[in-house]
């Protein structure tokens, strides 16, 4: 499965959009060296590399001012820093979580130093306004900060507004002057990603990209543009967002019903070895006559339950899954619900509610497991007659299989009986991979000496205890379809029994440790069921008068 999954990415990789090549390119000033601070900026987009806008002309630029003042827009869940530079946010503070970045124990900050999200810039006909680089007037009231400023004839007024009863979404209206009622393009920055404050920081750098929504979701994941590449993704979208693991910022156009986003832009930036930790990214938004516009912007968790409400699928923000995606997604959103759901109204932590599923799961798949039993006990019963046909009509396949068939509808045995309740467990069980690395309310939920389930074991004891268990589950298993004489059926039992559990312990080593804690309790849990199922098949095999198998499976000599 590991195979199918993977090998065929490693040979077809998924055909990139054509890059389209800059015009005349700008730069700003560099930022602040630290570790996630923002490198020298590498060029920005500027008439002639944007959608539905006319080549340009050397972009009209005013002084970049050596000192900006900062104002605070605070809500319950959030802290928002603007700043007169630009009119953007340089600072997001989410109180309510936790940074597990090296070195830092404080709350989530997701704006890099020097980074501003929401700076604006205006394409009209053949010049670009840098309104980016606009020291702005700020004014506050009413819970809201509203910003003032001009470069030229041209004045632009940005308010921004808490939207009420959504958590972590504001309300951005804006208006254009001094155009002469022309129409005009504007481009709004998102930033180039967020401040690492993930313990595994390459995770967590894997998932930076830009996700954006029409007709479907699509990722456009940051390790896709090269370095000075520029990938014009061309709308219009319903919302554009830049995400990591576990935040994301998302524009949102202002009429749900209409996707009134122009586009997006990517500009790949330098990588540390093949890690792709940031790129430049905007939005583009058309300006009617009047020179008005408006839009939402989330800036928060990836959190189920605050950006379902919102609607537009912003749930879906980070599709996972694989290749397995439309299998994957909906078993990941019906066990994520599940989890909610447990935690909330049963007031259970979420490892408890792990054990409780893992319990769940077992006993739900015991009805299945007798019928399995009963299925490969027949299928043991008709070995002689099938081996029969096997030497009668070994040069006939098709009369083979004919025989075969009326051979199994003649004593009712069901080949694939078997097979069916041992692959259950795995859409599941691949299911939570995906929710122990994308869900956030696992995100640093301690149990017992586990500090974090979304994490791996630091002390490893959970994948030994899996491993164990799941060697004593295949002892048992073994145990029950006794001893045989066939070199090549010992071979596979002792795979089964010995290969197989260290190999998963050792493969599962570093997964979270939530996932390793449910599969060693579903193993567990069979344990007891697999010794009810083998007292089972005994007393099948003798109804059968087949001759059974020991208590215990013994090698043969």
């Amino acid at each position: 499965m590991i195979a199918v999954a993977v090998v065929p990415s490693l040979f077809f990789k998924p055909a990139r959009p054509p890059a389209r090549p800059l015009g005349a390119r700008d730069s700003a000033a560099a930022a602040t060296a630290s570790r996630d601070s923002l490198a020298p900026p590498l060029p920005l987009p500027t008439a002639a590399t944007l959608p539905s806008a006319r080549r340009a002309a050397r972009p009209r630029a005013a002084p970049l001012p050596t000192a900006a003042d900062t104002v605070s827009l605070t809500r319950p869940e959030a802290v928002y820093g603007f700043t007169s530079l630009g009119a953007g946010i340089d600072r997001a503070v989410l109180p309510g979580y936790r940074s597990f970045g090296r070195g830092d124990t404080g709350s989530v900050q997701l704006v890099r130093p020097g980074d501003r999200l929401l700076v604006s810039r205006v394409v009209l006909g053949t010049d670009t306004l840098r309104f980016d680089q606009v020291a702005f007037a700020a004014e506050r009231g009413a819970g809201r900060v509203t910003f003032t400023g001009g470069t030229g004839p041209a004045q632009l007024r940005l308010t921004y507004a808490p939207v009420a009863n959504r958590e972590y979404l504001l309300e951005v209206t804006g208006e254009l002057t001094g155009l002469e009622g022309r129409g005009a393009l504007l481009v709004v920055g998102l930033g180039t990603g967020f401040v690492n404050i993930e313990a595994d920081s390459a995770y967590n750098y894997r998932s930076y990209g830009l996700s954006t929504r029409a007709r479907d979701i699509e990722v456009h994941n940051f390790r896709a543009a090269q370095p000075g590449e520029v990938q014009t993704i061309d709308g219009p979208f319903d919302w554009v967002a830049l995400k990591s693991k576990y935040f994301i910022g998302v524009l949102l156009s202002p009429d749900s019903t209409r996707p009134l986003l122009g586009g997006a832009i990517l500009v790949g930036r330098e990588r540390e070895n093949r890690t792709a930790k940031a790129a430049d990214s905007y939005v583009t938004l058309p300006v009617g006559p009047d020179g008005r516009f408006r839009y939402q912007f989330y800036l928060g968790p990836q959190r189920h339950g605050t950006l379902g409400p919102i609607g537009r699928e912003l749930e879906r923000a980070s599709p996972y899954g694989w290749i397995f995606q439309p299998i994957v997604m909906p078993v990941a959103g019906w066990i994520t619900r599940l989890f909610l759901w447990m935690n909330e109204n049963l007031r259970l932590s979420y490892g408890w509610v792990l054990v409780i599923f893992g319990v769940m799961v077992r006993l739900l798949l015991w009805p299945l497991n007798q019928k399995a039993m009963k299925s490969q006990v027949a299928m043991m019963a008709v070995q002689p007659l099938m081996q029969d046909l096997q030497k009668r009509y070994k040069n006939d396949p098709q009369k083979l299989q004919s025989e075969m068939m009326k051979l199994y509808k003649e004593h009712k045995v069901n080949p694939l009986g078997g097979c069916l309740p041992p692959l259950l467990p795995l859409p599941v069980l691949l299911a939570l991979f995906f929710v122990f690395n994308n869900t956030i309310e696992l995100r640093g939920a301690p149990f017992l000496w586990l500090p974090d389930l979304s994490a791996k074991d630091p002390l490893y004891i959970i994948p030994l205890v899996m491993g164990g268990s799941m060697f004593f589950v295949s002892k048992l298993s073994m145990a029950g379809m006794g001893a045989t004489s066939n070199p090549q059926a010992q071979m596979q039992a002792k795979m089964m029994t010995y290969v197989l559990p260290v190999m998963m312990t050792v493969f599962f080593l570093n997964f979270a440790s939530g996932l390793n804690l449910y599969y060693a309790v579903m193993n567990i849990v069979t344990l007891p069921q697999q010794w009810i199922i083998n007292k089972a098949r005994r007393a099948e095999m003798a109804r059968r008068n087949m001759p059974h198998p020991p208590t215990a499976a013994k090698p043969a000599s």
